[in-house]
């Protein structure tokens, strides 16, 4: 029995060794084999030629690189049959053609001395690749640039659905034009300044002949202008300045991005946050799944594609980031991406959101259920009940609900030890090491400054007055004469300021000694003493006399008060330092007593500094210069000077903040009426006095960071 077992066991395994090895050759023959790959130039053009054991039913899907210069061609279905993977040509600019087999396909790849275009025939079981030459490219004249973007696949004349514009995040002008299906042939050249457009076998409606004015945009394109030529649709582009462009196609939708040329001429802009290996691919109806494993094999990254991801689309892309070009791919159908590491995963936004969420919801049940840990932090600089508050506090959320939001964990505590200056947390061991660099970035040792500040008061003053003292004296009275001057009868008069000693029995004055009768003297407030000038003028008795005194001063007075209060204060502390009195003054009090109060006339600096990032001081002022005035009825007066400002100093810098200038002029004359106002002689009945007083404060700040040391221990 055992035997017979053993038997069947046998035949069965032979019958399905045959039948694999069947439907493997069965496979095989399904499938085609690249028997051959030559290289050959015919008519001063190159052209490959891949020999194949099936004819191909279309042409294989291409695209090509310009950096390093390749073209590849992907044959489904397809497979290597040559016995190796890399066929030398060296003719031309054809260098090489490497041949890889992967997951039921073929990819051919050629290897070319520089980028050039190229086009593809099918020749029985044969398909042939004919490449541009390389010199005719060179050869184009670069007032008008040709390519022909797409070829054209219609038989018949289809509307066009719309053209529009509109400006780009990066400031580049986009041109979208609706094509009936993606069959319309394209042909793009550059015209001197400008772009023109055509698509064949195409016919624009008349609500779209129109000429955009686009200049208001602040985009390099000016006007767009759209006309029927034939049986060709014709869109003009005028631009202004030194632009570039690209273009692409998303299925209906053609799209021409003009924008301002980047600094080297040399290179294509590639958009904004796009700077990768460029590409140029053409795809027609091509599967969306195929079409993102050209991304993974051009860019060596692993993509995960959801199965929820299907369809296929067209695809015309020249010399663009093959980044860009995916994010393209990726807005046209929808989808969104996560990265992880060099893996790429690719599904619908709305797939790749619900993820997100749901990883969210499981990182924070397992928050929920995460032990809780202690740990003891020590804090230097910073104060352990601050620190606390900081860790605990509850904020108002941003949500709809308003939930409170704080540092910790909803299971998290914090406690402060204020006589150790440390703080006790219990949280999960990820919010533990989030308080560990808050700590590190918190508990930092405060960079503090020196403010000082020169209030300089400066006085300057002149004085100049002119005076004269005009007078008499008649001795003869007291010599037995008759003093004084007749005025008819017995009646005398005698000029002067008084009137002495008037005695004697007939009548007479008995004298009248020094009695100057024009007394106008020079005299300055601030000086006592005065220079003098004196001449006098008598008879030969010597018993009448002329007195005439010149007086004359001139003061000049300068002086210089420097008051210097400084201080030091950390960074964004606010402090002050003050001198001086304060006086008292009667206060009346609701209940009608009497109480008394002071206040102060004092030097006041009050300064909030700021370090900023550069170095700098941004410094929040306050400055009083205060002194005593007049006196009052209701008390002394204060003088004050202050200055309130903010201003930003360079690290040492010294600045002026303000100040005060006073000037103060008087010309003061006194003279006798009539008398004084005589050409020349009137100067003996007058004096003239003239003052200048100038008073001038400026302030002046220097604030010095202090030069951090290291803690000696």
């Amino acid at each position: 029995m055992k035997q017979k077992n053993l038997a069947m066991i046998g035949t069965f395994r032979r019958t399905m060794a045959v039948a694999v090895a069947a439907l493997v050759s069965t496979v095989a023959l399904a499938q085609g084999v690249i028997q051959g790959v030559t290289g050959s130039i015919q008519g001063g053009t190159e052209v490959l030629r891949i020999d194949l054991t099936e004819p191909l039913s279309a042409l294989p899907h291409g695209f090509a690189t310009q950096s390093p210069a390749r073209i590849a061609l992907d044959f489904p279905e397809t497979m290597n049959g040559l016995g190796n993977n890399l066929i030398n040509i060296n003719q031309g600019n054809l260098k090489s053609v490497n041949v890889v087999q992967a997951q039921g396909r073929s990819r051919v790849v050629l290897n070319l001395k520089q980028a050039t275009a190229y086009r593809t025939e099918l020749q029985g079981k044969s398909l042939l690749l004919i490449l541009e030459p390389a010199a005719n490219a060179a050869s184009v004249a670069p007032a008008i640039q040709k390519t022909t973007f797409a070829e054209d696949q219609n038989t018949s004349t289809l509307p066009i659905k719309d053209v529009d514009f509109r400006r780009g995040p990066d400031g580049a002008g986009r041109i979208i034009v609706s094509l009936p299906n993606n069959q319309v042939g394209v042909d793009l050249r550059q015209q001197g300044k400008g772009l023109s457009i055509d698509f064949l076998h195409s016919s624009l409606p008349e609500g779209l002949r129109r000429r955009l004015d686009v200049a208001d945009f602040a985009t390099p394109v000016q006007l767009i202008n759209a006309t029927q030529q034939g049986d060709r649709v014709r869109i003009t582009i005028e631009s202004n300045g030194e632009w570039e462009h690209s273009a692409y196609q998303s299925d209906n939708q053609f799209v021409v991005e003009v924008r301002q040329k980047k600094i080297d001429l040399s290179k294509l802009s590639p958009g904004p946050g796009y700077s990768n290996e460029k590409l140029s691919l053409n795809f027609q109806n091509i599967d969306l799944r195929a079409l993102l494993g050209v991304f993974a094999d051009f860019t060596n990254i692993n993509i995960v594609t959801s199965d929820t991801v299907n369809g296929s689309m067209t695809l015309r892309l020249k010399d663009v980031p093959w980044d860009q070009a995916l994010q393209i791919i990726m807005e046209a159908k929808g989808l969104g991406q996560r990265k992880n590491g060099n893996v790429l995963w690719i599904a619908p936004k709305d797939e790749i959101d619900d993820r997100t969420k749901k990883d969210y919801e499981a990182a924070l049940a397992i928050q929920k259920l995460e032990p809780l840990r202690t740990q003891a932090f020590q804090l230097n600089y910073a104060k352990a009940d601050a620190i606390v508050e900081q860790l605990t506090k509850a904020g108002t959320g941003g949500g709809a609900g308003g939930n409170s939001t704080r540092f910790l964990s909803e299971r998290g505590s914090a406690i402060s030890e204020p006589r150790t200056n440390q703080i006790f947390v219990s949280d999960t061991s990820g919010k533990l090491e989030e308080v560990r660099k808050l700590i590190a970035s918190l508990d930092v040792a405060v960079r503090q400054v020196l403010i000082e500040a020169r209030i300089v008061e400066a006085r300057d003053s002149f004085g100049r007055s002119l005076g004269v003292k005009l007078g008499g004296s008649d001795m003869r009275a007291t010599r037995g004469g008759l003093g004084g001057y007749s005025i008819g009868g017995d009646n005398r008069i005698v000029f002067g300021s008084s009137y002495a000693n008037l005695s004697g029995s007939n009548g007479s004055a008995s004298g009248v000694t020094n009695t100057p009768f024009i007394n106008l003297p020079a005299s300055l407030s601030n000086v006592s003493s005065v220079a003098s000038f004196a001449l006098s003028i008598f008879n030969p008795a010597a018993n009448r006399f002329l007195d005439l005194e010149i007086s004359a001063m001139e003061a000049d007075n300068q002086g210089k008060v420097i008051s210097s209060p400084r201080l030091i204060t950390a960074d964004q502390v606010k402090a002050w330092i003050e001198q001086g009195t304060e006086y008292p003054y009667s206060v009346t009090a609701p209940n009608g007593a009497t109480t008394i109060a002071f206040k102060k006339a004092v030097l006041k600096l009050e300064v909030t500094p700021q370090i900023t990032p550069e170095g700098n001081i941004i410094l929040d002022l306050d400055v009083n210069k205060d002194t005593r005035g007049e006196t009052t009825v209701q008390g002394v007066a204060i003088d004050t000077k202050h200055i309130k400002t903010q201003v930003l100093i360079e690290n040492g810098g010294t600045i002026v903040i303000g100040g005060i200038f006073e000037m103060e002029e008087a010309n003061q004359e006194n003279k006798v009426p009539f008398l004084g106002d005589v050409p020349v002689v009137g100067n003996l009945f007058k004096n003239k006095t003239k003052t200048s007083e100038k008073r001038e404060m400026l302030v002046f700040i220097t604030p010095k960071i202090i030069t951090e040391r290291p803690a000696q221990r």
